[in-house]
């Protein structure tokens, strides 16, 4: 019994430093030292697909779709591959708030 029960102690107190581990991480909420150019260049590339050009190019290739679609040059299924993928490239930041809302527990 004694054997049983150091067990049980040593895998509540291993869980409880996992969970105080994982409470510090979250709360960490600053940007590391040293990552001012990966975040600058993650910037740009996200400022890049969802700037004027991009938005342009993403309606223009919808019409072209949607109407080779209805014409019968492509099939469907491919079609709404196309349209569900620019949904998620514009989609992307309301996609990640809505996780990290879930994950931390915060509504916003």
């Amino acid at each position: 019994m004694t054997n049983r029960s150091s067990h049980i102690k040593l895998s509540s107190g291993v869980m409880g430093l996992v969970w105080a581990s994982a409470s510090a991480a979250q709360a960490q909420v600053a940007d590391p030292a040293g990552s001012g150019p990966i975040l600058n260049a993650l910037t740009w590339i996200q400022n890049t697909l969802m700037g004027t050009v991009a938005t342009t190019a993403a309606v223009i290739a919808i019409a072209a779709v949607g109407f080779m679609m209805l014409t019968g040059r492509i099939d469907w299924r491919r079609g709404l591959t196309v349209i569900l993928g620019a949904f998620i490239i514009f989609g992307a930041a309301a996609i990640v708030a809505g996780i990290r809302a879930a994950a931390t527990g915060s509504p916003s």
